[in-house]
C-alpha cells in the first residue's frame, strides 16, 4: 500500500530545485483565474519557457476577457506565437473571452461542466484551473503524470482520463492539487519519458520502472 505523504513529499522535496510549470509561474504572479485560463489554453502541446513568455505578452494586453475582445484572431495569435496551435488558440481564446462576457459576467467559472464547455478546455485543462486557480481540490493529469502514477505502480491504466478516475479513488484528496505540479515538474527533470534519471531519483530503489526498458 502506498504511504503518498511520505512519497510525494520526497518528490516534492527532490523537485525544489527546479522551475514551477510555467502555469504555476503565471498564478503566483497574478492569482486571476482569467490568467490561469488563459496560461492553461496556451500550455497545451508548447514547451513551458514558451508558455510563460506568450501568456505574460497576451495578458499584458488583455489582462481581462474584456480587454481581449478588443484584439483580432490575428493579433492574439502573434502575441502568444510560437505557442503551438496558436490560431486555433486565439479563436478559441476569442470564443471564450464572449462566453464569459455574455454568459458570466466575464468571471471564469469555478465549475467543471461549466468550463468543458469552453472551447478547447477538456477535463485535464478544467481540473488544472480548478485546482490552481480557485483551491477545489481536482487531479490533472497530463502525460507527467500518466507516466510516473504507472511506472510507479500506483495504477495500471491506458489514458489519462482511467489515470484521473484511478487517482481520485486512491489518492488522499489534500495532494489532489499539488500532484500536477510535483509531478510535472519530476517528469520534465528526472523521471523522462525516454531513458529517466533513475540515478538521481530519490525513489530509485524502491522503483519497479514499469515499462523502462532504458534509463541513466
Amino acid at each position: 500500500m502506498t504511504d503518498w505523504d511520505k512519497e510525494l513529499t520526497v518528490i516534492r522535496n527532490a523537485v525544489r530545485q527546479f522551475e514551477l510549470p510555467s502555469v504555476n509561474i503565471i498564478e503566483a504572479g497574478s492569482s486571476s483565474p482569467w490568467a490561469v485560463l488563459v496560461s492553461t489554453i496556451i500550455s497545451l502541446r508548447t514547451k513551458d519557457k514558451v508558455t510563460l513568455e506568450a501568456s505574460l505578452r497576451l495578458l499584458k494586453k488583455a489582462p481581462d476577457p474584456y480587454k481581449l475582445l478588443n484584439l483580432t484572431g490575428k493579433q492574439i495569435a502573434e502575441l502568444i506565437f510560437p505557442a503551438g496551435f496558436y490560431n486555433v488558440k486565439a479563436e478559441n481564446l476569442l470564443k471564450i473571452a464572449d462566453i464569459l462576457v455574455k454568459d458570466y459576467g466575464g468571471k471564469v467559472p469555478d465549475s467543471a461542466e461549466k468550463l468543458k464547455k469552453l472551447p478547447g478546455v477538456g477535463l485535464k485543462s478544467a481540473n488544472l484551473i480548478l485546482g490552481l486557480a480557485f483551491g477545489i481540490p481536482a487531479i490533472c493529469v497530463d502525460t507527467h503524470v500518466h507516466r510516473i502514477a504507472n511506472r510507479r505502480g500506483w495504477v495500471n491504466t491506458k489514458t489519462p482520463e482511467e489515470t484521473e478516475k484511478k487517482l481520485s479513488e486512491i489518492l488522499p484528496e489534500k495532494w489532489w492539487i499539488e500532484i500536477n505540479t510535483i509531478l510535472v515538474g519530476f517528469g520534465s527533470n528526472i523521471c523522462l519519458p525516454v531513458s529517466p534519471k533513475c540515478s538521481e531519483c530519490p525513489l530509485n530503489s524502491s522503483c519497479g520502472k514499469i515499462g523502462v526498458s532504458r534509463h541513466r
